[in-house]
C-alpha cells in the first residue's frame, strides 16, 4: 500500500481542472473554476479562478511587510508575524472577476459554464480586518480612500473607500483551512466582500489613507463600464445579483426524457440570495427553487429546481433576487442601458440570465434567448 505522501492528494479518478483562457501570454491569464463538477458552496482550494497580470511572484513571509501610512498617526510596517498576532476572523464569500462572461455580451461565445461563468469561486477566508489595523496605526479625519497595492511584477493597485475597509474589509493569510495558495496571493491578500475580484488585491505590501481616489491605470482605463452614449461609470465596485444553472448546462447531453434535478449557483455582492426562481420555456413562466442551506452574506448558494422533461426543446434560465429586492436582468434590459459590447458598450459586470437551450435529442448549449 502506498504512503499518505505527507500531503494528501485527491482520488486518480477525479480529473477536473481549471481552464485556461487565452491570453497573449503565460504573465497575465484567467483560469476558470469548472462549476459544473463543484458539489456544495465551497471552491477547492486547487480549483479556485485565477487572474493575475503579471505572473505569481515568490514571497518567503518571514520577510513580507505590509506598510501602512498616509494619512495616518503612526506609519508602521507590519510582519506576517505581527498580523497573526492580531484576533482573527473567518469567513465565507465569493470573488467574482468584473469580467466574468465578458464575451457573451453579443452572441454565445464559449460553450461550457466554465467558460461563461468560471471566473467565480468562494472560499473560507481567515484574516485579519482592517479595523483592527486602523485602530493601530490611527486614521486622520480627512482619511476617506484607500490605495492597495500587490508585489506582482504588474504592481496592482486600486484606490478603496475607507469607509468599505473598515466595514468588513480582510487582510487574509488563510484559504479554506490553509495558508493561501501563491496564486491566491501568498502570504497576504485583501479580501473586499462582494466588491469586484481585481481590487482583493493579491501579495499585499502596501495600504496608503489618502483623502481621495488614486486614479490608478485599473480604475481609469481599465475597469469602468462604457455606456451606450460613450461615457463611463467608473468605481462599480460591487457585483450585482446573479445566478447560473451548472446542470444540465453547455456540452452536456440528456440520455432521454424523465426527471432531472436542475442545480445551480447564485450570489449577490449586496449580500444575501433572497430566492431563485428557474424558468423551463426561456422565461415566460418561472418557479421558484429551492435553496439548498441558510444564505450567508456575500456568499454563493447553491438552488435546485424538480424537472420531468418531456423530450421537446426547452430553454433554461435561472433569475436571483437578493435582500435588497434587486432582481437579476435579462440581458436585453442590460444592453437598454449600457449598450452591448463593442466602441461603445460594456466589458465587465455581465450580471445577465443565462440561457442553456436543451435539444431533442438531449445535447445542450449556450444559446441568447
Amino acid at each position: 500500500m502506498a504512503g499518505d505522501g505527507g500531503y494528501g492528494s485527491r482520488s486518480q479518478f477525479e480529473a477536473e481542472v481549471r481552464w485556461r483562457f487565452p491570453t497573449a501570454n503565460e504573465y497575465s491569464s484567467w483560469s476558470m473554476t469548472p462549476l459544473d463538477k463543484m458539489v456544495g458552496n465551497l471552491t477547492a482550494s486547487g480549483l479556485h479562478f485565477e487572474r493575475h497580470h503579471g505572473g505569481i511572484p515568490t514571497i518567503d513571509p518571514s520577510t513580507h511587510m505590509l506598510f501602512v501610512h498616509g494619512k495616518v498617526d503612526a506609519p508602521r510596517k507590519f510582519s506576517m508575524v505581527d498580523l497573526k498576532r492580531f484576533p482573527s476572523v473567518t469567513r465565507k464569500h465569493f470573488i467574482e472577476c468584473s469580467g466574468n462572461g465578458l464575451t457573451e455580451w453579443n452572441k454565445p461565445t464559449l460553450k461550457t459554464v466554465q467558460g461563461t461563468h468560471g471566473l467565480l469561486s468562494t472560499s473560507e477566508w481567515t484574516g485579519v480586518p482592517f479595523a483592527t489595523i486602523a485602530r493601530e496605526v490611527g486614521l486622520h479625519e480627512d482619511g476617506a480612500w484607500v490605495l492597495a497595492e500587490g508585489s506582482d511584477a504588474a504592481v496592482m493597485t486600486r484606490s478603496i473607500p475607507l469607509q468599505k475597509m473598515l466595514k468588513d474589509a480582510i487582510l487574509a493569510y488563510g484559504q479554506n483551512g490553509e495558508a493561501i495558495r501563491p496564486e491566491q496571493g501568498y502570504p497576504l491578500r485583501l479580501i473586499l466582500p462582494g466588491y469586484e475580484g481585481n481590487m482583493h488585491i493579491k501579495w499585499l505590501r502596501r495600504l496608503e489613507v489618502g483623502d481621495q481616489p488614486f486614479m490608478t491605470r485599473e480604475e481609469t482605463s481599465k475597469y469602468t463600464d462604457l455606456l451606450a452614449n460613450g461615457k463611463a461609470r467608473q468605481f462599480t465596485f460591487e457585483m450585482e445579483a446573479k445566478s447560473v444553472i451548472t446542470f444540465p448546462s453547455g456540452e452536456m447531453k440528456l440520455p432521454g426524457a424523465g426527471f432531472y434535478s436542475i442545480t445551480g449557483l447564485a450570489w449577490s455582492g449586496r449580500g444575501r440570495v433572497q430566492s431563485v426562481d428557474v424558468s423551463t420555456d426561456a422565461g415566460k413562466t418561472w418557479y421558484p427553487a429551492h435553496l439548498e442551506s441558510v444564505p450567508e452574506p456575500i456568499c454563493t448558494i447553491r438552488f435546485s429546481f424538480p424537472w420531468a422533461w418531456d423530450g421537446t426543446p426547452a430553454v433554461l434560465q435561472s433569475r436571483c433576487t437578493d435582500e435588497t429586492g434587486y432582481i437579476q436582468p435579462t440581458l436585453a434590459q442590460l444592453i437598454a442601458i449600457r449598450g452591448s459590447n463593442g466602441p461603445f458598450g460594456s466589458i465587465y459586470h455581465l450580471n445577465a440570465i443565462q440561457s442553456w437551450g436543451v435539444d431533442a435529442d438531449g445535447g445542450v448549449t449556450n444559446v441568447h434567448a
